[in-house]
């Protein structure tokens, strides 16, 4: 059985071959091993790689997992990048670093005015429906600037960037356009005097893709804790 350290190895094989085919260097992507459904024991042990930035979906799991992993030195980085809920910003402002999945002021208000003034500023990128998908979240391309503009503005938070989760394709060339979009988008806001630095894109299955149109950070899950366990009906 191949173990999760031995995944974490391949995937950054993956990722170093696509920034080398990108003409990137090795250290402009960073790997986010998307942890949602794993145990605490398999962030150990990803952990114990080097590894140190985590993504997870879903609120109560990652408070679980968060709390089961507080004596690791360094903290991990926590990320949220599942959708958000209004009654859910409180915890989410006090325990994560980062929120990928901010689609709308409202939510962004809400961690701003509850992230406590202790802690850095909450890192933060507008997740946007890049695919236009009715089942998707995210803000739309036409609403994209207003709502960074007014994102940017907020105290307790720093606008990092952009995160999509694009419409599946089969093949590498499909696969840029929706990644390539999303690029555009951030450089349209950047030309607006945005200091923007951050693209989410790219899973296991589109890494390349990704990493060839500007991906900053890669959410891979499946690449290195395997596939996850259907839900129960």
């Amino acid at each position: 059985m191949v173990s999760i350290a031995q995944n974490i190895l391949q995937v950054r094989h993956r990722l170093n071959a696509a920034c080398e085919a990108a003409g990137r260097p090795a250290d402009a992507v960073t790997l986010l091993a998307v942890s949602k459904t794993c145990p605490p024991e398999a962030v150990r042990e990803a952990f114990a790689t080097g590894q140190r930035a985590f993504g997870e979906n879903y609120v109560q799991e990652a408070l679980t997992k968060i709390e089961a992993l507080a004596d690791l030195q360094p903290r991990p980085v926590w990320h949220l990048i599942g959708p958000l809920q209004a009654n859910k910003t409180r915890v989410v402002a006090e325990q994560f670093d980062w929120v990928h999945s901010v689609d709308r002021l409202k939510i962004a208000e809400r961690l701003s005015a509850q992230r406590p003034a202790g802690l850095p500023a909450l890192q933060v990128c507008l997740q946007v429906n890049i695919s236009g998908e009715a089942s998707k979240s995210g803000v739309t391309l036409e609403e994209l600037p207003a709502l960074a503009q007014a994102v940017s503005a907020l105290p307790r938070l720093t606008l990092r960037g952009l995160m999509a989760i694009p419409e599946p394709a089969e093949d590498v060339a499909a696969q840029r356009l929706p990644h390539r979009r999303l690029r555009e988008a951030l450089e349209a806001l950047k030309a607006r005097g945005l200091a923007l630095d951050t693209l989410s894109m790219g899973m296991s299955a589109d890494l390349e893709a990704a990493v060839l149109e500007g991906a900053t950070l890669v959410r891979i899950g499946t690449a290195i804790f395997g596939a996850r366990p259907r839900p129960a009906a």
